[in-house]
Order: C-alpha cells, then sequence, then structure tokens
C-alpha cells in the first residue's frame, strides 16, 4: 500500500512539472538567421529541463510581424494549451513608427484573450534607438510598463538589455541578435520567469 501512494504522489509530482510556454514574437523570438536550437526559446527550454523535464518551449516568433498579428495569431497558438504566454511582440511597430494606441489596443487583445483563457502571460518590453527621438521614444518604451501595470503582468524590462548596440552580440545587420545574443535574451527572459513557475 506504501509504495502504491508513495507512486501515486510520484505521478502527481511529476505531472506537476509539465509546462508548456508559447513566445509570440517577431523575428527577435524566431531567431533571425539562425537555425532555430539557436533562437531563445529554444535554449529556453533546454534550460528549464533541468527542473521541469516535461516542458515546452514552443517558437510563436514570426520575422516582420507587428502587434496588428498579434489577436489572430495567438488564437492559433492557443490551441495548444499554454500554461503560459511570452508576449514579445511590438519591436516592429516602433521601428516602423506606428500609431502607439494601436499598437496598446493590439497587445491588449491578446492579453485579454490569454487571460480568458486562464493562461498566465509575461510581458516582454522593447526599446528604440536614439535616433528615433522624442518623444515617440519615450512614448513607445513607456507602452510596455503601462500594460503590464493594466493587466497586473510581470514584466522583463526590454528584451534586448546587454544585447542592442553590441556588435559582439549581434548578426551583421546590427539588429538581430547572434547565438551569444540569444543567449543573453534568454537570461534576460528566465530572470523573470524562473521564480514565476
Amino acid at each position: 500500500m506504501l509504495k502504491i501512494l508513495s507512486f501515486f504522489f510520484f505521478l502527481i509530482s511529476f505531472s506537476a512539472q509539465a509546462l508548456t510556454i508559447v513566445c509570440l514574437g517577431d523575428s527577435l523570438t524566431e531567431g533571425y538567421q539562425l537555425d532555430r536550437e539557436d533562437a531563445f526559446p529554444a535554449m529556453m527550454e533546454m534550460e528549464l529541463k533541468k527542473s521541469f523535464p516535461d516542458i515546452k518551449i514552443i517558437n510563436g516568433g514570426s520575422s516582420g510581424a507587428t502587434s496588428a498579428s498579434g489577436p489572430k495569431r495567438i488564437n492559433w497558438y492557443l490551441k495548444a494549451k499554454p500554461d503560459w504566454l511570452i508576449l514579445a511582440l511590438g519591436a516592429n511597430d516602433g521601428l516602423r513608427g506606428l500609431d502607439l494606441k494601436e499598437t496598446e489596443k493590439n497587445l491588449g487583445l491578446v492579453i485579454e484573450k490569454a487571460q480568458q483563457a486562464k493562461i498566465k502571460v509575461l510581458l516582454v518590453g522593447m526599446k528604440m534607438p536614439v535616433n528615433y527621438g522624442e518623444p515617440y521614444r519615450g512614448n513607445f518604451e513607456k507602452l510596455f510598463p503601462s500594460l503590464a501595470k493594466r493587466y497586473a503582468l510581470p514584466l522583463v524590462p526590454f528584451l534586448l538589455e546587454g544585447v542592442a548596440s553590441r556588435p559582439e552580440y549581434n548578426i551583421a545587420d546590427g539588429i538581430h541578435p547572434n547565438v551569444k545574443g540569444h543567449q543573453l535574451m534568454s537570461k534576460n527572459i528566465l530572470k523573470v520567469l524562473r521564480p514565476l513557475l
């Protein structure tokens, strides 16, 4: 009887470690010009498997994606019934100088859909290069903390912390991170995510 109970509690403990996480983003998430295993979602999965052997992290990155794609794309990823959504959209909105009210609306819709499905959301913030000037640049950066506060979300302040404007962490275009850059991006997210799991 004791052996049966021990096995039962083992199964409960093991299944409690099973996690599915979706990373919804753009080329930064996709791993532009890199193999999928070299993008930060795969790196995060490898690291988290040490504590959560059954974890699965889905790379939902798409090059060129703006926040406008988010509300439709999230519908597809909800089918995977993830436990967490890592929302890393908005960088292309800023680079294209899009209306920030629309960006805010789009990201809000993604968050609301996830929360309605009982999925926890980790919001990932972005910043614009200094040559974009004020007030747009400042308003863009404030957008993410504002959304995090409104929806009571944990926030990664800046996905590219320690990576942006550092040639050694980016490919030749100076915009997209290389493998070392993705390693830092993975650490930036895990610093916030790991204590929440």
